[in-house]
C-alpha cells in the first residue's frame, strides 16, 4: 500500500487477502480497487485479479469489481465492494460520520458466518488511517467481524444464513451487511424470491448498508444482477 485510502492499489506481501496459498501461488498480488461515489451504474466487473487461492490443486484468479461503490439512497449509505474484510474500513467510516450509533445491532446475511478470528486486534478505532492499515493488512474475508464486536462497534452480532434467519424480526437500530453469495448455487435450497423479498425489507430498515460481491464464492456477473434486482434497479 502506497497510501491511505482506496485510491486502487497492490497487496504483494502475504498480507490480509493475500495470505491464502501465497507460497503455492503463481500470482504473488492482488488488487484492491479505488472507492468512488456514484450509482449502481459504477458497480461493475474490472479486469484485476483480486482474490487467489488454490482449489484441489488448482490456483483460481478471482477478478473482482472495477471500482468499489458509495452509493446514497435517500439518506441512506450503501458501499458495495468485492473482498468483505473491507466492510470493516466502511463501518467505521459511517460510525465516524454518525450514521448509526456506536453499540447497535450488526445483521450480517452471508452464506458463510465470517466469524474466524483475525491475527490480532490491534487497531486504533478512531484513527481511520489506522482502519485503513489494519483492513487490508491484517483482516481477511472470514475474520472481519469479530474485532468490530471486540471493539463495541456493534453490540449484538445476529447472523441469516438459513431459512430460519430470515424469519427473525429483528427491529432497529443496525446495520445490515449482505455478502451476495447468500445467492450462490449452494443456498439455492432457500426461494431466491424469498431471500430476495426479505433482505429488501432489511435494506429498507438498516441505517447504513455494506454489500460485498465476493468473486471467489459466486459469479461476479451474477452477483451484480442480483445487486441491482434487490434495489429494484434498472438491470436492462
Amino acid at each position: 500500500m502506497t497510501s491511505y485510502k482506496y485510491t486502487g492499489f497492490y497487496i504483494e506481501k502475504p498480507t490480509g487477502n493475500n495470505v491464502f496459498s501465497y507460497e503455492e501461488r503463481e500470482n504473488k498480488s492482488i488488487y484492491v480497487p479505488k472507492l468512488i461515489s456514484g450509482t449502481l451504474d459504477d458497480v461493475k466487473l474490472g479486469n484485476e485479479v483480486v482474490f487467489n487461492e488454490i482449489d484441489e490443486n488448482k490456483e483460481i484468479k478471482a477478478k473482482g469489481l472495477e471500482n468499489m461503490v458509495e452509493y446514497v439512497l435517500g439518506n441512506k449509505r450503501i458501499y458495495v465492494f468485492d473482498n468483505h474484510n473491507h466492510a470493516f474500513y466502511f463501518w467505521i467510516k459511517s460510525m465516524m460520520a454518525n450514521e448509526f450509533t456506536r453499540g447497535c445491532k450488526l445483521v450480517h446475511v452471508d452464506q458463510h458466518k465470517d466469524t474466524r478470528e483475525p491475527k490480532n486486534y490491534n487497531v486504533d478505532i478512531n484513527n481511520l488511517e489506522d482502519v485503513f492499515r489494519y483492513t487490508n493488512e491484517v483482516l481477511n474475508v472470514g475474520s472481519f467481524i469479530k474485532p468490530a464486536l471486540r471493539h463495541s462497534i456493534f453490540s449484538e452480532l445476529i447472523i441469516i444464513d438459513s431459512s430460519y434467519g430470515f424469519d427473525l424480526d429483528i427491529e432497529p437500530e443496525f446495520v445490515l451487511d449482505i455478502d451476495l453469495d447468500i445467492f450462490s448455487e449452494d443456498m439455492n435450497y432457500i426461494p431466491f424470491d424469498f431471500k430476495l423479498e426479505k433482505i429488501k425489507n432489511l435494506i429498507k430498515k438498516a441505517k447504513v448498508v455494506t454489500i460485498a460481491t465476493s468473486p471467489y464464492f459466486i459469479n461476479q456477473e451474477y452477483a451484480i444482477k442480483v445487486l441491482k434486482e434487490l434495489f429494484n434497479y434498472d438491470i436492462m
